[in-house]
């Protein structure tokens, strides 16, 4: 993919796609998309691959924690990091780079002979996908315009939702179906010939890099960031399990200042990890927060209802798997339905999707449903939440310069994860702690969706007034490239 240019000019605003863009754009967002969606299946797949792992390998409790979380890990921490890396060395170079890395190691998965073997593969895996995934929110801001990048948000908006309930239902029929009396190694095997296809196809299709890169990574910014994720994730990912002893407490602690360190280190640094400048604005901020909260109820809410449908209900993981379908059919119709919709409209629809997405956690909180009652919620829970994502995507890419397009996709795919495992932190605590079985649990941790979906909605409100200011405030020029680079 070319370059960003360094001058604070926007690329041209009048096309479908960038003057400098690819001929066949519709085509490199194919490939974009499904690398998006392999790392997306992988963050799930071996949820449902767990217990066949353990019959086989038999590693201790902690082992298989890792197998489970330390591609999430990994991925968590080196998302700013890949998406410095693909403005500095080409995006294009990085997303190859990153799926060839990706596919290696899940054929290293598959073939695992030991659980450590597996444990490394899968922190190299998470790596892997910290490379590739952010230059796929950046090809779409430096490549798409107008309506096209809104188009091209809600698939991405389709993917990240898509990919990780494919990912339930892939494990639930590969491990069901013991492939070749292979077990549970199928979930990692599928991704080599599809990562190999892929390969071959985005290397036809992905524009070239420009030249004259070269711009030297903040190598100590990129080692504070990482400790201070690290200090958040690791407690989150492994205190529930644990029952939140005291060092869980002491390392979200120790992130604080480590983060402070970071911030400091940005505003000294000639070339600094993240245009904090940039990215600390009321609008990016209260968006960031908003899609934040709004999708890490999504993620915590596929944990919770797994948890209910199997140990509850007595439902089989397929089916727990497949009941999240009709939430990404509605999430998938709300991302195409967005665009078309006039300015004005669109504008308000991220705090009209929110109180849907609250009203459907409510609701199926107090009614406890199963069947197609279950269906019809958890299809209105997805068209909520697909009304807000996509529509502030491109509020965020409206009102950051292209030039900070790699900035920008690390640190909203970090957020994204953090606010998947804070979610699943958080309420899968409250939901297998909490007195009285299964069905009060299920009420109470749905009715605290709902709440988490109103104060998105708040947030939305907050950062929609805050791109009105900004653009009022702003020079005609600016304005204008605002209004033909979005419809929200």
């Amino acid at each position: 993919m070319p370059s960003t240019p360094p001058s604070s000019t926007s690329p041209p605003t009048t096309g479908e796609t960038s003057r400098t863009g690819p001929r066949r754009p519709a085509l490199m967002l194919a490939v974009l998309l499904a690398g998006q969606f392999m790392v997306n299946v992988d963050t799930a797949v071996v949820n449902v691959a767990g217990p066949s792992i353990r019959a086989d390998l038999r590693p201790s409790g902690g082992a298989l924690g890792l197998v489970v979380s330390g591609y999430t890990l990994a991925y968590a921490v080196l998302l700013v990091t890949g998406a410095r890396l693909g403005q500095a060395r080409g995006h294009r170079r990085m997303f190859l780079l990153g799926l060839g890395a990706f596919t290696a190691a899940s054929l290293a998965c598959g073939l695992a002979p030991s659980t450590g073997v597996l444990v490394a593969a899968r922190l190299a895996q998470g790596a892997a996908g910290a490379l590739m995934v952010p230059q796929v929110l950046s090809g779409i801001q430096l490549h798409f315009t107008g309506p096209a990048r809104a188009r091209a948000q809600g698939l991405l908006a389709v993917a990240l939702s898509g990919g990780a309930v494919a990912g339930q239902v892939l494990g639930g029929v590969l491990v069901s179906a013991d492939v070749g009396g292979l077990g549970w190694r199928p979930v990692f095997l599928v991704n080599v010939p599809a990562g190999v296809v892929l390969l071959a196809v985005g290397a036809r299709l992905l524009p070239a890099d420009a030249g004259g890169r070269g711009a030297r990574l903040d190598l100590a910014g990129a080692a504070l960031l990482s400790a201070a994720a690290l200090l958040a994730v690791v407690p989150l990912l492994f205190g529930r399990e644990a029952g939140w002893p005291p060092w869980t407490w002491a390392s979200l602690a120790a992130c604080v200042p480590v983060a402070a360190l970071f911030v400091r280190r940005q505003r000294r640094a000639a070339s600094p990890l993240l245009a904090l400048g940039v990215l600390g604005r009321p609008v990016v901020a209260w968006t960031l927060g908003a899609l934040g909260m709004a999708t890490g109820t999504f993620y915590a809410m596929m944990f919770v209802l797994a948890l209910y449908l199997q140990d509850g209900l007595g439902r089989s993981a397929l089916f727990s798997g497949l009941a999240l379908v009709p939430w990404v059919a509605a999430f998938g119709i709300a991302g195409a339905l967005v665009p078309r919709l006039p300015a004005r409209v669109a504008a308000r629809t991220p705090v009209a999707g929110y109180l849907l997405l609250a009203s459907a956690y409510a609701v199926a909180g107090l009614t406890r449903p199963d069947g197609a009652a279950l269906a019809v919620l958890l299809g209105f829970g997805g068209l909520g939440l697909g009304l807000g994502f996509a529509p502030q995507l491109g509020r965020l890419t409206a009102h950051v310069p292209d030039r900070y397009a790699a900035d920008l996709s690390g640190l909203a795919n970090m957020n994204f994860q953090l606010a998947g495992v804070a979610g699943v932190a958080v309420f899968g605590t409250l939901y297998l702690g909490f007195p009285g079985g299964h069905g009060p649990a299920f009420t109470a941790v749905m009715l605290g969706f709902g709440g988490t979906a109103l104060a998105a909605a708040a947030a939305s409100f907050a950062g929609r007034r805050a791109a009105r200011r900004e653009d009022q405030g702003s020079s005609p020029a600016r304005r204008a490239a605002v209004t033909a680079s979005s419809r929200v």
